[in-house]
């Protein structure tokens, strides 16, 4: 007998998996044979296999059928003891079954099933549930419709989320809480201050959940404004000791760029918790002080507080914007000797950007080809952008070969490979990025900036013309460009202006631009002018707004994707080194 003959044989008398006993309970199901379906289970159970989640929705499908309401209480202890509760399907055919026994279902039924719908594949479950709830006249109660609110965030469906709130006949604070969080949660920064204005209005009082919410908007979106009020509302109602509200404010008036009210409350705290200590030396490093952000971070070693992998990142952030170079390739050293944390991909992108910005191209190379764990796009990006600051156009394109295996959709490092093709006037290399963005079909994200007046968030795209001070913004802006190349060609600086406009089209105004105008209409001459800004601004924003600044007699204070630049008097706090 052959070899593969016998194998066969073998397998012919091999006992049936589970796939092959699902296969035939759907079939006894699909054809009303549920009795068969029943007994078919239980010589499965006898064999010996293993009940799965493909398997009950077949019995629990004939067990409703026949009405074995015993039987049925069985196989969900079943379903229990495999851990196969929170399957989808499974829930699904539970409730079909609790619902053929005519088995009443009522609000405490669903407020033991929609907390299981947690997560975006459990939507559809989450829509039957909220189905059911209409049909037995439940939608319009509270503790059910506040449930399904929350659902719907937590599986990241807003929109239905705001459909529920909107239908709700009666909104407690919890109710507003929720969708107040659940705007927050998913970067609908805007929707919240909206809805917290309206809560206002209808005479609901806000707690410690709602400002929270609502801080973590305002630092969103710089509305350092609305956050002053909501510190105010901190202070009338009593939450001053609440830690979660007092790290939300250092972190906001840190993040709006008001570093001396971020420090005045941090140093009036009575217990700092390491999520305080993140926040402060987190805004310090922003700003470009790290001289102040190891000092603080020294000072939190003193008092006894353990540093986390988070605070590291926190810390080697800071020491790369501000050139600290060996101060942080110090901490890198003690993560793992002093504190026994393994660094992530987040701590090496850290450090290769600190030796990216000295210079240390090779030595950031070396690092990543060294590193413990894989190196991820964030890495190899920060390789990326330390050549475009170094001009290395060679070590560019293969750190761009990487990083596009990794994030192949990621726009930024096509924009970046064009701009370093570009500095080294290659045209031939930037028409080959546009070429392979056109055949990918990538399109640049639109680059937007905040600016907040009278407590209102302005908000303005690249190119933008809504505005309904759209005309004089425009004039104001030509005014200026008009200003700053002449003090260009006086001065000889600047050079040609030209990084990323083959991108975004010669006629499109960068963001920030528009923002500043728009402020410089608006305020009154001395007063300091806030911009955040969603991308990295580029080096001929960069200039330009040194340069208004010292025509305008104005401070810019500008927050872009990675870091502030306070511009004054002609100059930046980057010193260029950003």
């Amino acid at each position: 007998m052959t070899v593969h003959v016998q194998a066969a044989i073998a397998k012919s008398l091999a006992p049936p998996t589970s796939t092959l006993w699902n296969t035939q309970l759907r079939e006894f199901a699909k054809q009303c044979l549920f009795s068969d379906a029943l007994h078919l289970y239980r010589r499965m159970l006898r064999s010996g296999q293993s009940p799965n989640v493909f398997t009950f929705p077949f019995v629990l499908k004939s067990s409703a059928a026949l009405s074995f309401s015993v039987t049925g209480a069985l196989l969900h202890g079943h379903v229990l003891k495999t851990g196969c509760e929170p399957e989808p399907f499974v829930q699904t055919s539970l409730i079909s079954m609790m619902r053929e026994e005519v088995v009443s279902v009522n609000s405490v039924t669903l407020l033991g099933l929609i907390p299981g719908c947690f997560s975006p594949v459990d939507l559809d479950l989450g829509k039957s549930l909220h189905c059911c709830s209409i049909k037995i006249g439940l939608e319009l109660d509270s503790s059910v419709g506040n449930c399904l609110l929350t659902m719907y965030v937590k599986c990241g469906s807003v929109e239905y989320a705001r459909k529920v709130f909107d239908e709700m006949p009666e909104k407690g604070l919890i109710t507003w809480n929720a969708m107040i969080s659940g705007y927050s949660q998913n970067g609908f920064a805007t929707r919240v201050l909206d809805l917290y204005r309206e809560m206002k209005l209808v005479g609901v009082s806000p707690d410690p959940v709602t400002l929270v919410g609502v801080l973590s908007s305002c630092t969103h979106l710089g509305a350092h404004g609305v956050g002053r009020e909501v510190e105010q509302r901190i202070e009338l109602c009593g939450f001053g000791s609440n830690p979660f509200l007092m790290n939300s404010l250092v972190n906001m008036y840190a993040r709006c760029g008001n570093l001396v009210k971020a420090h005045s409350i941090f140093s009036s705290m009575k217990e700092r918790s390491l999520v305080s200590w993140t926040a402060i030396i987190g805004g310090y490093g922003m700003h470009g002080h790290g001289e102040l952000a190891v000092k603080l971070f020294e000072e939190m070693i003193k008092a006894g507080i353990k540093p986390d992998k988070t605070l590291f990142v926190t810390i080697l952030s800071a020491c790369s914007h501000s050139g600290l170079t060996d101060r942080g390739l110090e901490y890198f050293a003690t993560m793992e000797r002093s504190y026994g944390l393994q660094p992530g991909s987040e701590h090496y992108s850290c450090v290769v950007d600190l030796l990216g910005r000295a210079g240390r191209l090779k030595e950031a190379e070396e690092l990543i080809r060294s590193m413990k764990v894989k190196p991820d796009g964030a890495v190899w990006g920060a390789l990326l952008n330390a050549c475009k600051i170094h001009k290395n156009v060679k070590l560019a394109e293969l750190a761009f070969e990487r990083v596009i295996e990794l994030e192949p959709a990621n726009i930024g490092y096509y924009v970046l490979l064009s701009n370093i093709y570009s500095d080294a006037e290659n045209s031939e290399g930037v028409l080959k990025v546009r070429t392979m963005m056109r055949e990918r079909k990538l399109r640049k994200e639109p680059g937007y900036s905040y600016v907040e007046f009278k407590g209102e968030v302005h908000i303005f795209l690249a190119g933008d013309r809504t505005h309904q001070q759209t005309d004089d913004i425009y004039r104001m802006l030509a005014e200026l460009e008009s200003l700053v190349r002449k003090l260009c060609e006086s001065n000889g600086i600047g050079g040609k202006m030209k990084n990323e406009q083959h991108l975004i089209g010669e006629n499109n105004v960068h963001s920030e631009k528009l923002a500043i105008a728009f402020g410089l209409l608006n305020t009154r001459p001395g007063m300091e002018i806030i911009v955040i800004k969603n991308l990295r601004a580029c080096d001929d924003c960069h200039l330009f707004l040194k340069l208004v600044s010292k025509i305008a007699d104005r401070e810019f204070i500008v927050r872009d994707a990675t870091r502030f630049h306070h511009f004054k008097d002609g100059v930046c706090s980057c010193r260029d080194y950003w």
